[in-house]
């Protein structure tokens, strides 16, 4: 299969952002060969850029989602424009399976990687739309993304077909068990991690008091990245219940903008405690507090970005690699995996640890989930005893 490249004698489009793309008429679209030519448009867009961000204009409301739709359709766009010198709309079948391959290993990687240990801003002149090659389970997921939007494109009248049509497989039913979480194996092999940072200097006792109280709440509390971003410490408050006993509960707006109340354990309620009083805080926060959930190293009082959490989370998994391989043999295995892990695997593993001990209706309440997988959605729990079994049957045992 030929590789075609843009011919010499037309201008090379600049590697840029989206918001930033400037390409020339021979390559925005315009004109492309997949362009519907007939029946009324339901989109103004007249070129490829403008209807890409048409698409993504649906997505505003969820930052996260449109994030990662923008990642891959920027990629794809830059990709047909750059590599093989046509617009997105005149991309076929066949472009876009050499596009799978290109997706396993962008090359070249100069052009198309960003340098090791770099985070440039989207406008700057370093930035490149790749962290390196993407594993099998990205690859799927970006192609999941953009037949999404191709087929939106041909159904709002801006494309003929979905060159990604021909590829779709029917999907084998999902296995009910999630599979990307740590055992108790690992999972105690993070917390030994964890326990044992060290705390020699002022910073690093701050730091590693902070992780601890990430890794709390990402398990106790089930919480994912954008939600331990997006609410503050004022959303902790605490009422009596029927038999007159105190309780703690963490109100957490999270995916959808849908609102949920998280048991907040007398060990969530310790870590809290613990964390506040490094920060100079009192021990538990007043309604209507402002303070982020986690906050970085120092006086500053703002929210930590999704990334930098991330970077927390895979340093601890990075740390926990590194102990396993130095004994050697069997534990290769162990640290291979833990590497291979994020934050969402620690929403995972809590929520393998409550449906283990939990009734199912507390553990999708905990988490916010629509239903019990596919069966009642009319299951109702009461708060209270929710409370009850989460505090006796979750805990981090720290």
């Amino acid at each position: 299969m030929n590789e075609a490249r843009p011919s010499p004698s037309l201008p090379v489009p600049l590697l840029a952002p989206l918001e930033l793309a400037s390409l020339p008429e021979t390559l925005d679209g315009s004109n492309g060969s997949n362009r519907a030519r007939h029946g009324h448009a339901q989109i103004a867009a007249q070129n490829d850029v403008d209807a890409v961000k048409a698409w993504l204009a649906r997505f505003l409301d969820s930052r996260p989602t449109f994030d990662s739709y923008r990642k891959e359709a920027e990629r794809l766009l830059l990709w047909a424009t750059i590599e093989r010198g046509k617009p997105l709309s005149s991309l076929t079948h066949e472009d876009l399976l050499v596009y799978k391959r290109f997706l396993a290993d962008p090359q070249p990687a100069d052009r198309w990687v960003m340098k090791a240990g770099r985070k440039c801003a989207r406008s700057d002149p370093d930035w490149r739309p790749f962290a390196g090659p993407l594993a099998p389970t990205s690859q799927r997921q970006a192609g999941i993304i953009l037949n999404t939007m191709f087929s939106w494109l041909v159904n709002a009248g801006y494309l003929a077909g979905n060159p990604l049509s021909l590829s779709r497989q029917r999907q084998p039913k999902a296995k009910p068990r999630i599979t990307r979480f740590l055992d108790e194996t690992l999972w105690r092999e993070v917390r030994t991690t964890i326990e044992t940072m060290p705390r020699e200097t002022d910073r690093q006792r701050e730091h590693a008091c902070r992780v601890r109280w990430l890794f709390s709440l990402l398990y106790l509390c089930g919480l994912r990245i954008s939600e331990v971003v997006d609410n503050s410490m004022g959303g902790f408050f605490s009422r009596r219940d029927a038999e007159g006993e105190e309780r703690w509960w963490l109100e957490i707006c999270g995916k959808g903008d849908k609102t949920r109340l998280i048991p907040a354990t007398d060990e969530l309620m310790v870590e809290l405690a613990r964390y506040r009083r490094e920060k100079g805080l009192a021990p538990f926060p007043v309604s209507g507090e402002s303070t982020p959930l986690l906050l970085p190293i120092g006086a500053q009082q703002r929210a930590l970005t999704r990334s930098a959490i991330h970077l927390i989370v895979k340093e601890v998994f990075a740390r926990t690699a590194a102990r396993l391989r130095e004994r050697g043999g069997e534990h290769e295995r162990l640290a291979s995996q833990v590497e291979e892990a994020s934050a969402h695997w620690l929403r995972h593993t809590a929520g393998s640890s409550m449906a283990d001990h939990m009734d199912l209706r507390h553990v999708r309440d905990n988490l916010g989930h629509g239903s019990i997988a596919t069966t009642n959605t009319y299951l109702h729990s009461t708060d209270d005893k929710r409370h009850k079994e989460t505090e006796s049957k979750h805990k981090i045992g720290w």
